[in-house]
């Protein structure tokens, strides 16, 4: 579905200097998998989402998504970045349905669509709601389903839960493995915390400081449908001290 190879990004900062940011990430997201991204803040993960989003041109290497390059192009997969970006002017309903209108959908037609799913995102009885009216995790289920709307695959994932509490963020991860259960999308995560990254993923690429290299790939080797019980059995607990030694350790 998506193979990045050899990625490099520098920034050229104020003083003329050059900000290595990536160096040579290689990594591939499988049909139907989810793949998370784990490192320290400020190693080039969100950096990584903008190149495969076409937001962010490589100074070297190239993205694939199947057998198309997509390297520089924009419009290719569906990307949800750390906030959630709901226009406060709009309902929550109007709000989802933004890609399919502008894919050229009639409004109509896009709220027909989106009243459909709003169930299934757990959104049922807000349709007509603002986004200031709803707790930070309902503003997420409505970003998720605005961003699964696009309907291009791979969906990237920016630290969705980030911001929310504990609680709403177990209940958030627990939601996002139901619909995913459901739909089987593909989904590319970006989060700094490992327990995450285990609970919710197929594989795990682990990220050095800046500039960001993969030190690690990891397969997560847990049964499916997860269940919470799975945080504090051995194999998770395992998988959390090989990432957080291979981190320590640089690789």
């Amino acid at each position: 579905m998506l193979k990045i190879e050899g990625i490099n990004k520098e920034y050229l900062q104020r003083d003329e200097s050059r900000l290595p940011v990536l160096e040579g990430i290689t990594m591939e997201v499988k049909e139907g998998e989810i793949v998370s991204l784990v490192g320290p803040s400020g190693c080039g993960k969100s950096t990584l989402l903008d190149i495969i989003a076409g937001l962010t041109i490589p100074d070297r290497g190239k993205v694939w998504i199947g057998e198309e390059e997509v390297t520089g192009k924009k419009g290719k997969v569906s990307y949800m970045p750390q906030n959630d970006l709901l226009f406060p002017w709009r309902t929550i309903l109007d709000n989802v349905i933004l890609p399919l209108q502008l894919a050229g959908l009639s409004t109509n037609k896009a709220r027909e669509e989106g009243r459909r799913l709003l169930p299934l995102f757990g959104l049922e009885g807000f349709a007509e709601s603002y986004p200031s009216m709803l707790s930070g995790g309902m503003r997420q289920r409505a970003a998720l389903l605005r961003t699964y709307l696009i309907q291009k695959d791979p969906i990237l994932l920016d630290e969705p839960f980030g911001r929310l509490d504990a609680l709403t963020r177990a209940e958030m991860q627990k939601w996002l493995l139901t619909i995913w259960e459901k739909m089987r999308r593909t989904i590319l995560l970006v989060t700094h915390d490992v327990e995450e990254a285990i609970f919710l993923s197929d594989r795990i690429y682990l990220l050095s400081p800046r500039p960001g290299r993969v030190l690690k790939e990891v397969i997560v080797p847990l049964p499916r449908p997860r269940t919470e019980r799975m945080k504090t059995e051995e194999d998770l607990i395992e998988i959390k001290r090989i990432l957080l030694e291979a981190l320590e350790n640089k690789g």
